[in-house]
């Protein structure tokens, strides 16, 4: 049978059998022994910087326990589960699956630990103005993309569990086997817990289905590389360079090579390659030139690679394409 305690009296708990808990060599990183009338094992907290603390969990109940959450604001945090089980109101989580949970107001819930295996847990918390500030220190805003994961008291957070990924699991268990002491250990533990926000955060966007975060581009920009894709075309034997492409449209070369894509789905020269090699299927259709012809008016250098570019995208070289026309004139 499960026992049920307060989130308070559940620390009170802690606090009372780990009057002095274990700082070690580093006073940035304290353990909490787990009360033995629950189980045995340890909390292990790591104050990183202001706003942003680590902490690890490795422990084995006796019975089940049940944890009522009082209405709180509640900061970014993060968890990875690595063993164990453990119940959750709203998103259950086990072995090999994480949660996240965005800034905002936390609702009455509870949790529950499970009796069944040893728990291991790296926990992660950052303070929203810590993370709004690394994302953007010369703004108070968070890109539109990820607003949903700083939510002021007044609303609630956010939370979604998912499973974890191999890079997820390496930095984990980097954090788990960190070779440093002192200042070093805080240095390279807060490069991992930033870099599984990266991962988070990457995810995050894949699973919403969303672009990277890229600038919008301008109408302006829009017409301009539509210009940049007409002067490339009408120049298919001797294309100008990107930088030059980029000075006849009035764009510079960053955001014409990225606004391309943006446009066309492709690189600029990769839009080039493929529609030469459709004008090329239209000439060795049409019969009036011969292969090597064809190669100089489309812009290939060496009929070699036009040979073997054109073979790659339509599977056969360009003198087989011509034979069935041939054959069914």
């Amino acid at each position: 049978m499960a026992i049920t305690f307060s989130q308070q009296d559940y620390w009170a708990l802690f606090q009372e059998y780990s009057e002095n808990p274990t700082s070690g060599s580093d006073d940035f990183d304290t353990t909490w022994n787990y009360p033995p009338q629950l189980g045995q094992g340890y909390w292990r907290e790591i104050q990183l910087r202001e706003g942003l603390h680590l902490a690890i969990a490795r422990h084995q109940l006796h019975t089940p326990v049940i944890l009522h959450l009082p209405e709180r604001e509640h900061p970014l945090e993060y968890s990875f589960y690595l063993s164990g089980q453990f119940k959750h109101q709203s998103h259950p989580v086990g072995a090999g699956q994480y949660s996240l949970c965005g800034s905002g107001t936390a609702p009455v819930e509870w949790n529950e630990g499970l009796a069944t295996e040893q728990v291991l847990e790296v926990n992660v918390h950052i303070h929203p103005d810590l993370f709004t500030a690394y994302w953007n220190p010369d703004s108070e805003a968070i890109p539109t993309l990820l607003q949903h994961l700083i939510k002021p008291p007044s609303q609630t957070y956010y939370v979604r569990s998912g499973t974890t990924t191999l890079g997820m699991q390496t930095a984990v268990q980097q954090i788990l086997q960190c070779p440093f002491q002192g200042m070093i250990k805080r240095m390279y533990l807060e490069s991992k817990v930033w870099e599984l926000m990266a991962l988070l955060i990457a995810q995050e966007l894949e699973l919403n289905q969303q672009t990277p975060l890229v600038p919008i581009l301008k109408p302006d920009d829009v017409d301009r590389i539509h210009h940049a894709r007409d002067i490339l075309l009408q120049h298919l034997d001797n294309p100008p360079s990107l930088m030059e492409l980029a000075r006849q449209v009035g764009l510079n070369d960053c955001t014409l090579k990225r606004g391309f894509r943006q446009v066309f789905g492709q690189t600029a020269f990769g839009y080039l390659h493929n529609y030469r090699l459709e004008q090329a299927r239209q000439l060795l259709e049409e019969r009036q030139l011969n292969v090597s012809e064809i190669a100089q008016t489309i812009g290939f250098a060496s009929r070699s690679y036009f040979a073997a570019a054109f073979r790659k995208k339509f599977g056969v070289t360009p003198k087989k394409y011509r034979v069935p026309s041939k054959n069914s004139a």
